[in-house]
């Protein structure tokens, strides 16, 4: 499984399935599955606009970002992005979605009609990235050129690039916005890197368990939470916004590194696959 989406309000939870080439639709009034939109192209990335009622999933053969209501579950559009369809943000201010792709992009895509409005070129392929919802920046980790660009969304172009210390493989980002601190986990060696959002600059770093993938920050109570597959949780407290320490790691299951923080729940939903005896699920935290 890959990443997640939320309607807070409807009580659902999208989780793209990439293995079983599905986005599965979870009532968490319920706790069950409830549907899924099949035939997919190993979907990666989601992204829910509650005003629309939409959904965008951006799929990893051909390229694919296929838009669905969220309500009937039919087809509402398409963009044809030709490779590897993957991190999707919603800017709600400016009411567009981004689509990270292929060797080396930011699609631009309008909410309302579905319709592309341009694209952000980027030197090798985006994995996690984050909008300032204050500002006009995107953070993007771009793995293959050992780098986080930082890209301005009024010149539609990268203005900076900045290293993650000696630490590689930068997939999961996350950002505190109000401290200027942008989170980054790296697998290479596994830390926790966090910077500058004013500098570039490192301000600290903490090692983390085995193959973190998601990256969350928790403003309410000032912690990161790193979702790794070596079966662990890695709970980051913020003392203060220059000082990181690791607080607790809680057991998960072999392989389950993607998920999702509902800040409105207080919840951690962690996705476990299929492996062996353990059969695929979602597993559910509070955050206390």
């Amino acid at each position: 499984m890959d990443h997640f989406a939320a309607d807070a309000s409807g009580q659902r939870l999208f989780v793209c399935a990439l293995g079983n080439d599905s986005l599965e639709v979870i009532d968490l009034r319920k706790g069950e599955r409830v549907r899924a939109i099949t035939s997919l192209g190993a979907p990666q990335g989601v992204a829910y606009v509650p005003e629309l009622n939409r959904l965008f999933v951006a799929n990893d053969k051909g390229g694919i970002c296929n838009i669905y209501d969220a309500k009937s579950f039919q087809p509402a559009g398409e963009l044809n992005l030709k490779d590897d369809a993957d991190n999707i943000r919603y800017d709600d201010a400016g009411k567009k979605i981004y689509v990270g792709f292929g060797s080396g992009g930011i699609a631009i895509v309008n909410a309302t009609d579905g319709k592309q409005i341009g694209s952000i070129k980027l030197p090798a392929h985006p994995e996690a990235f984050a909008l300032e919802m204050n500002g006009n920046r995107i953070f993007v980790n771009v793995p293959n050129s050992h780098q986080i660009a930082v890209i301005d969304r009024s010149k539609g172009a990268v203005v900076a690039k900045w290293k993650t210390d000696l630490a590689s493989a930068n997939f999961p980002m996350s950002l505190d916005e109000s401290n200027h601190r942008l989170f980054i986990a790296c697998r290479v060696p596994s830390k926790l890197i966090v910077l500058d959002t004013g500098s570039g600059e490192l301000v600290a770093k903490v090692d983390l368990s085995g193959d973190p993938d998601d990256l969350f920050y928790d403003a309410k109570r000032r912690r990161v939470y790193a979702i790794c597959g070596a079966g662990e949780i890695d709970v980051i407290e913020q003392v203060d916004p220059n000082t990181y320490k690791a607080l607790t790691k809680v057991n998960t299951a072999n392989g389950a590194r993607t998920g999702l923080f509902v800040p409105a729940q207080n919840t951690l939903f962690v996705a476990v696959p299929h492996h062996g005896s353990q059969q695929a699920e979602i597993r559910v935290y509070q955050a206390e």
